[in-house]
């Protein structure tokens, strides 16, 4: 399994790296639009975007993975931090397939990497 992470906060990154290597799976990080289109090109199982970091642009990432026939159908779950309730509406706009609040997602993390989560 083939995960991509649109992060850039190395603690939470090694967190879904750490929770991916239980699993065997792998996780490519990638910072900015250019490197999560190239990423997605190898069709990952699972790409997540941390939607809080204003460095990402991660809404801007999601409307461009989405407007390249690589990334229009790939599973996209999007994180925030629960003072952020909007980043879930801007994220929908872009096209995440769920957008959950980081403690949500820290809880589901071993389901999505499973497989056995559903996007929504």
């Amino acid at each position: 399994m083939m995960i991509v992470a649109l992060v850039d906060d190395l603690m939470f990154l090694s967190r879904i790296r750490e929770a991916a290597g239980s699993t065997g799976a792998e996780v490519k990080a990638v910072r900015n639009v250019s490197a999560l289109l190239e990423a997605c090109r190898t069709a990952p199982d699972l790409v997540v975007a941390d939607l809080d970091s204003p460095r990402l642009k991660a809404a801007e990432a999601i409307r461009a993975l989405r407007a390249d026939p690589a990334g229009a159908s790939l599973t996209v779950i999007g994180f925030y931090s629960h003072v952020h309730n909007e980043r879930a509406q801007e994220a929908a706009v872009a096209g995440v397939s769920r957008a959950i609040s980081r403690g949500a997602f820290v809880r589901e993390l071993p389901e999505l990497i499973a497989g056995r989560a559903r996007p929504e």
